[in-house]
C-alpha cells in the first residue's frame, strides 16, 4: 500500500473555491490576486486565506452552498481515485482549500477518498464570519503528510504527492515522489514529474509502479 495525497485546488479540480465564493461576494478580482501571490510564493498561504476569508465576511449561507454546488473535479479524477483505492492504496486530499466543497464535488461524481484534510469557513447568524480555521492554514502540507504516513503505517518513501502551487512545496518536497499538476514555476524544481491531465498522471503513476496498466478501469 501507497500513501497518495492529492492537492485540491488546482489539481483534483479545476475550481478555485474561494474565487466561487468571491463571485457571490462581489469581490472576485481582489480574490483571484490573493490566490495568484499566494501561488506563486509571494505571500504565505496563511496570510493569503485570513485576507481572503475577510473579503467574504457577510456572505449569506445560501450564498456558500450555492458556490460549494459549482466546484467540479478534472475530467478523469473519478476514475483515476477509483483504481488508486482498488489497487489498494490510501488516497487522501491535502488542501487549503473548504472541506464542504471537497466533499460536495466528490459526492456528485460518485467517488470517495479514504481521508480529506481540508479547512473550514465559520458562519454565525447564517452568514460568513470572515474567519477561516482548519489544519491547513498556519499547518504545513509535509507535516500534514508525516501524520497520515504515521496514521495508516506507511513509509515516507512510498508517499505520493501531486500538487500545484506553493503551499504544495512542502509535501512535494518530503514525498516519495513528487508530481506537479501544471505547477507553478516556483514548484516545478521541486517535482519528480509534471502533468497536465489525469490521464497522463495516471500514465506516470504506471510508470513509477504506483499503478498496473491492467488494472484501469478506464
Amino acid at each position: 500500500m501507497r500513501l497518495i495525497a492529492f492537492d485540491f485546488d488546482g489539481t483534483l479540480s479545476d475550481s478555485e473555491m474561494t474565487v466561487l465564493l468571491a463571485e457571490r461576494a462581489g469581490v472576485a478580482d481582489e480574490v483571484a490576486e490573493i490566490t495568484e501571490r499566494a501561488m506563486n510564493d509571494e505571500i504565505s498561504y496563511a496570510e493569503s486565506l485570513y485576507q481572503r476569508a475577510a473579503l467574504l465576511e457577510g456572505l449569506p449561507e445560501a450564498d456558500v452552498d450555492a458556490a460549494f454546488d459549482e466546484v467540479r473535479i478534472r475530467p478523469g479524477a473519478a476514475a483515476l481515485i477509483e483504481r488508486l483505492r482498488a489497487a489498494g492504496h490510501h488516497v487522501a486530499i491535502l488542501t487549503g482549500g473548504f472541506e464542504r466543497g471537497v466533499e460536495a464535488a466528490l459526492e456528485r461524481e460518485g467517488v470517495s477518498v479514504d481521508t480529506i484534510v481540508a479547512n473550514r469557513l465559520p458562519q454565525s447568524g447564517g452568514r460568513l464570519t470572515g474567519d477561516a480555521e482548519g489544519p491547513l492554514i498556519e499547518g504545513t502540507k509535509d507535516d500534514a503528510l508525516e501524520s497520515l504516513a504515521d496514521e495508516v503505517g506507511v513509509p515516507m518513501a512510498d508517499t505520493v504527492a501531486i500538487g500545484d502551487g506553493a503551499n504544495d512545496l512542502p509535501m512535494l518536497e518530503v514525498a516519495g515522489l513528487s508530481v506537479g499538476f501544471v505547477p507553478k514555476p516556483a514548484v516545478r524544481s521541486s517535482c519528480d514529474a509534471v502533468v497536465a491531465s489525469m490521464s497522463r498522471l495516471g500514465r506516470v503513476l504506471e510508470g513509477y509502479r504506483v499503478l498496473r496498466a491492467d488494472d484501469s478501469t478506464r
